[in-house]
Parts: C-alpha cells; sequence; structure tokens
C-alpha cells in the first residue's frame, strides 16, 4: 500500500466545464493511478498537469470522464468501467517486470505496483471483452500489450531520445512514422508525426491480438492496435502532455470521443479467443 508523504487528490485534476456536459455525454472511465510508489513533488505535478489535461480533452470534446483510481486503498468496483461506453488508460508508474516474464532487477525503474497493474490489465481484459472504445497511454499501452500477452523492453538504457537526459527537458519531441492504413493515420492524416515522449521502457515482442501502428525512427514501436476490436489503441507518447501540439491532441481525443459517442446503443461483442 502506498503511504508516501507526496500526495495527489482527485480534486486537482478535475476539470473545468465538467457539470455543464449535456445528460446524455458519452461517458468515458479513465484509470489512472494517482499516487504510485515512489511518487516526489516533481512527479507528483507532472502527473497533474498530465492527467488533468486528459481530462480536460474529454470535456472539451463532449464526454464525461469518470475518474478511476488504480492506487486508492479501496479500489473502485470493475463495475465503473462497465457501464462507460469507452475506456482511457494514463501512463504512471513501470510495470512489474514479474508480469511479462523478467526476474530480478530491472535498470531505472521506478513506481511499480502490482496490485495497480493487476487491477489495470484486469480492466483492459474486461473492455477489450466488450469491444468498447479504449485509448491507452504511457504506461497504459505497455499494460495493454501485456494484457494481450506481450511483452516490454525493460530498460532502453541511456542516450535513446525517448526521455531527456540529466538537463534536457523530461519529455523530448521525437518522430514518429505512423503504419499506413492504421486507424492513427487515418486519425491524423499524416505518415509522419512530432511528438513527446518520456519512456525508458518499451514495448517489445507485439501481443498476438496487436499490430504495430507506430514506430520512431529508430525502429522502437511507439503505438499499437487491436487487430480485432472496433477501435482499441496504445500511444506510448504523451498526447495528454499540454506542451505539446493541442492541436494532435485535439485530432486523437475528438476521434476516440466519437467512437464512445458511436459506442452507445452497439451490442456487446466478446473476444474470440485461441483454443
Amino acid at each position: 500500500m502506498n503511504r508516501q508523504a507526496v500526495q495527489l487528490n482527485a480534486h486537482e485534476v478535475t476539470p473545468v466545464g465538467l457539470w455543464s456536459l449535456r445528460a446524455k455525454a458519452p461517458t468515458v472511465a479513465t484509470v489512472v493511478s494517482l499516487n504510485f510508489p515512489g511518487l516526489t513533488p516533481h512527479t507528483r505535478d507532472l502527473m497533474r498537469r498530465f492527467t488533468r489535461t486528459a481530462l480536460q480533452g474529454l470535456v472539451n470534446t463532449g464526454a464525461r470522464p469518470i475518474l478511476v483510481d488504480s492506487s486508492a486503498r479501496q479500489l473502485p468496483d470493475p463495475a465503473v468501467t462497465a457501464t462507460a461506453d469507452a475506456v482511457l488508460v494514463l501512463g504512471g508508474g513501470d510495470v512489474d517486470p514479474a508480469l511479462y516474464g523478467v526476474g530480478g532487477s530491472v535498470p531505472n525503474a521506478y513506481g511499480v505496483d502490482r496490485r495497480a497493474d493487476l487491477y489495470t490489465m484486469d480492466l483492459l481484459g474486461r473492455s477489450l471483452d466488450r469491444d468498447v472504445p479504449l485509448l491507452a497511454i504511457g504506461r497504459g499501452s505497455h499494460l495493454l500489450n501485456v494484457a494481450c500477452g506481450g511483452t516490454l523492453v525493460p530498460d532502453l538504457g541511456t542516450g535513446h531520445g525517448h526521455r531527456g537526459e540529466p538537463g534536457d527537458p523530461m519529455c523530448p519531441e521525437q518522430e514518429v512514422v505512423l503504419e499506413p492504413g492504421s486507424r492513427l493515420a487515418t486519425v491524423f492524416g499524416a505518415h509522419r508525426l512530432t511528438v513527446r515522449s518520456d519512456h525508458h521502457q518499451a514495448v517489445g515482442v507485439v501481443a498476438p491480438e496487436l499490430r504495430v501502428a507506430a514506430v520512431a525512427d529508430d525502429g522502437v514501436v511507439e503505438a499499437t492496435e487491436h487487430r480485432d476490436r472496433t477501435w482499441a489503441i496504445g500511444v506510448q507518447w504523451h498526447p495528454e502532455d499540454s506542451h505539446g501540439s493541442a492541436a494532435d491532441r485535439g485530432k486523437l481525443f475528438s476521434a476516440f470521443v466519437a467512437q464512445a459517442g458511436a459506442a452507445r446503443g452497439r451490442a456487446p461483442r466478446s473476444r474470440v479467443l485461441a483454443a
């Protein structure tokens, strides 16, 4: 259980305009560990900014976010996501390496919370079973790959450009190539995209249920999407970084919320699992 003194409260990430949304606004269960282990004043402020920007992005595009704190002392009932029109999983600490077959210590590991990992992976599985629109960001994209049977690269080392080095901005800009025909290429209407990243881990073996949707120039997988679900995407970069492109963030969140609206009234669908 997380007992650190540095804490982030839910009211600090509440977006503006939440209560003025129309009654029939699509709902988005937004899963995030507000207080992962080892939270510092700096990472707390980063989590506050990123989480609030994501929630504000949903409100700005007409969706009603429902905060699901996977680090809460009493974990929210999974039924919260079962009734939502879409699910958004945000970033945070590292995924427990044991969950993807890595034993021993991992260089630069931080914020590992196995309880939150298992809880979130269960919600991801439930969401895929229901075939609701799903957007997983940063840590969320890692959990999506692991939940579907893939692995992660535990640590990319140094000098890779996916994370700021000491003295540099924490989230450097980098170019990613969007796979032709992918849902992301359709969303952005482009082949290349400038994004802001902050990760020392990456998707390793891509889960059988997923396919690559974007890669960095060095070949690191930066996005995946589900092969069979209507709209399930994981992006390793941080569109919810308020210092990044508001236009690109708007395109992604607008497409996601449009899917959430379309999902209302659609019959549930179960995943077909291999024997």
